[in-house]
């Protein structure tokens, strides 16, 4: 018996993000009549995709079954054709690049199977004695934090090393759900930033056993991880209702530098003289 080739890893998450999107149009979205009133399957055929996009039928199925990589004009067409926002072109145009390109070199990781973070940057993390920061990796694991962060989220230096990642903590610490004011806000975010950072390797056993883990914890987070949203966020306000100070309002940003991209430094601040920055002293300078 012949065997079956398996499409490539990023090919069939291209094709499986192609399938959700055009499952959420209608014909009147894209400017076609609706003139079957019993259709069967919700949102558009792969003929009406393929008809927006000016390829053929068969192109367009190949490419939904992951086994044909778009080409470049092809990928704009199909932007254009599922009315894709900005981070969901880039998601799409990711895939389709490392497909067509051999992975790049994994980073460095110590016996806990996480990145390493240079000595450097820890002594950056505790010289910030006033500003909460943490370094997350691939996966959002939590690779390094500051003493500030442990008071303002929860004491990471008595987490295990499977504890220790951003979106787990999100959907499985019950104390999450009472810091952030707007819980399912944050929670969809952190979803939709795994599943655009998951561009790069979609068949990371790590990633997979992290979303199994989640889809069994959590009936949202398997829903909302097969709606296949994506985001790439480097900035933003969060409210916290914090146990012991009250309400925290952080003006949070994201950076990478090129010594370790696959790291993000995440320093969160408030503005000067507001109460926030004063019960950030208190959290940092607490009275006896």
């Amino acid at each position: 018996m012949a065997s079956t080739v398996q499409p490539a890893p990023h090919l069939r998450e291209l094709g499986a993000f192609l399938k959700t999107r055009r499952g959420e149009l209608t014909p009147p979205n894209v400017g076609l009549p609706d003139l079957d009133q019993r259709r069967r399957v919700s949102g558009l055929r792969r003929e009406e995709v393929a008809q927006l996009a000016a390829i053929s039928t068969d192109y367009y199925t190949r490419i939904e079954q992951g086994r044909l990589a778009p080409s470049e004009s092809v990928l704009e067409a199909l932007v254009s054709a599922l009315q894709l926002d900005t981070d969901q072109a880039e998601y799409l145009v990711s895939l389709a690049d490392h497909a067509a390109h051999r992975s790049t070199p994994r980073p460095a990781q110590n016996r806990t199977g996480m990145s390493r973070v240079r000595p450097q940057v820890r002594r950056l993390l505790d010289q910030l004695t006033e500003t909460p920061a943490i370094v997350l990796g691939p996966r959002t694991d939590i690779l390094a934090w500051n003493s500030l962060a442990t008071k303002v989220y929860a004491d990471f230096d008595q987490m295990s090393p499977r504890e220790l990642n951003y979106v787990r903590l999100i959907f499985t610490d019950p104390r999450m759900r009472e810091l952030f004011a707007d819980w399912p806000s944050v929670a969809r975010s952190c979803v939709a930033i795994l599943r655009r950072e998951a561009a790069a390797n979609p068949a990371d056993p790590a990633l997979s056993a992290l979303v199994g883990d989640l889809t069994i914890a959590d009936r949202q987070f398997g829903q909302w991880w097969a709606a296949r949203n994506v985001a790439r966020q480097d900035f933003g306000t969060k409210i916290l209702n914090h146990p012991v100070v009250g309400e925290l309002t952080l003006d949070w940003e994201i950076f990478r530098y090129s010594g370790a991209p696959e790291q993000q430094l995440v320093l969160n601040s408030a503005e000067d003289g507001s109460p926030t920055q004063q019960r950030l002293a208190q959290l940092t300078h607490p009275r006896t």
